[in-house]
């Protein structure tokens, strides 16, 4: 008998996946992860690149099934997504999924929500679709770990794809014979350099809407019968030899076999500060050393940070250039600038993060005292570790370490945590009353039995 392909083996599980076989938590879990990706949206919807891609999904337009989250138009689903993917991640605020590396609610959540309202499903629907596409990409991800970004590809936006293709063949009602056909589709729409890092340009924002974009096309492909490789993922010149230069095939057997019993969603990590998640231990680092030792910035002679080689060339190098980032943005992946503006200000919220914000010569002045030697023992990506010492002017050195950052599985932010950073993020744009109307709706999703009113709620 011939082993089923990984293609197929997502299939099965996308197919067979109903919400009532799921552990509660696994659910509740999911109901925090669409909160925490609208509020991104709605944030995100009122800056200049969240106005430029509402813009130009408005323009593109299409039968008018899916909210814009934050605008005020119905497009095509396929083309909601491409604005509401690119809203989710644009402030780097957003889940990650350490070892794989991936952000899962920009595709994950947006995709089911858009699908999900031009199909007219039920909260319950939606929900399964949200876990479909977070347990697929995981597992895509967590096949090859670190090896995507070695290769200078963003892993989000070339797993992305594959989890949109999850939740919206569900939610369309895929056969298993049409999801392995999207899947196969998904590989050649594959794509996301990250010479972004370089700049500070956008193009990290629109990775997953465009992962969610090409998953929507190709569920919809393939219901209307066009084919794609089935050997998709392990196939002689498949998306893993084209991606990363091969893969465990051991390893993948591990993943597939933990499908619909391990469930990734529960594996998650939520951000408290809106930037890259390897940088957050260093920072609760440096917020800890501040408050116990009353730190002002003119007591530091130098700091060093212990760190893996994998995000050196994400965080820390070119240094001189990390260390002065060129515009708020680029800040959000300079170690050096994330420690610095913590132990000045003791905070790295969204105000941090503007373009005047990073200017500040207190904050630059430290940051060039920041340096980084290598650790063989961080586990990486594995482990999202931090360590900082610091020698102060009169000689003293305090240090501080974290193993994991905060949000995730041994680390958990709260439930009320979570609802206060929806509550600062939804504030840009929503009253009270409305928050708070979101919020309970959010968490009774499971409930709805349609997505409609909820959307419609969440635009402007």
């Amino acid at each position: 008998m011939t082993r089923p392909t990984v293609a197929r083996h997502f299939a099965r599980f996308v197919a067979g996946l109903a919400l009532e076989d799921l552990p509660p938590a696994v659910v509740t879990r999911t109901t925090l992860l669409a909160l925490d990706t609208i509020g991104s949206c709605l944030t995100s919807s009122t800056m200049d690149f969240g106005r430029a891609v509402l813009l130009t999904t408005e323009r593109l337009g299409g039968p008018a099934e899916s909210s814009l989250i934050g605008g005020k138009a119905k497009v095509a689903a396929a083309n909601a997504v491409l604005a509401n993917g690119t809203l989710a991640h644009g402030l780097d605020f957003d889940d990650t999924r350490e070892d794989a590396i991936v952000h899962t609610g920009c595709v994950a959540v947006t995709t089911a929500l858009a699908v999900g309202e031009a199909v007219g499903a039920s909260g319950g629907a939606v929900l399964e679709a949200m876990i479909a596409g977070v347990e697929v990409m995981c597992r895509v991800g967590l096949a090859v770990p670190g090896k995507f970004h070695a290769r200078n590809f963003h892993p989000t936006a070339l797993s992305g794809s594959f989890a949109a293709a999850a939740a919206a063949g569900k939610l369309y009602g895929l056969t298993e014979d049409q999801l392995v056909h999207a899947f196969g589709i998904c590989g050649s729409q594959a794509s996301g350099i990250i010479e972004y890092l370089a700049d500070g340009s956008w193009t990290k924002r629109l990775h997953p809407g465009w992962a969610a974009h090409a998953g929507v096309v190709a569920a919809l492909l393939a219901q209307a019968g066009f084919i794609g490789p089935e050997r998709v993922f392990e196939g002689r010149q498949g998306f893993y030899q084209a991606f990363a230069g091969g893969y465990d095939e051991l390893r993948m057997e591990q993943l597939l076999e933990s499908l619909g019993k391990v469930w990734e969603v529960e594996r998650l990590t939520f951000k408290p500060y809106p930037c890259g998640s390897i940088a957050h231990p260093y920072m609760d680092c440096a917020l800890r050393l501040r408050a116990q030792h009353a730190i002002r910035p003119d007591q530091i002679a130098e700091i060093h940070c212990r760190t893996a080689e994998g995000p050196v060339p994400r965080l820390w190098e070119p240094l001189a250039a990390k260390r002065r980032p060129p515009n708020g943005y680029a800040a959000k992946f300079s170690l050096p600038y994330l420690v610095a503006v913590m132990l000045v200000k003791g905070r790295a919220g969204l105000a941090e993060f503007t373009d005047e914000a990073v200017r500040d010569k207190t904050v630059l002045d430290l940051a060039a005292k920041v340096h980084y030697e290598l650790d063989p023992t961080i586990g990486y990506p594995r482990q999202f570790a931090g360590h900082i010492r610091i020698r102060l002017t009169n000689g003293r050195v305090v240090e501080d370490r974290q193993d994991h950052p905060r949000g995730g599985p041994d680390f958990p932010m709260t439930r009320e945590e979570l609802e206060a950073k929806f509550r600062g993020n939804a504030g840009l744009l929503m009253p009270r009353e409305k928050i708070e109307e979101v919020i309970n709706a959010v968490a009774g999703m499971a409930a709805f039995r349609q997505l409609i009113p909820l959307m419609t709620s969440l635009r402007s």
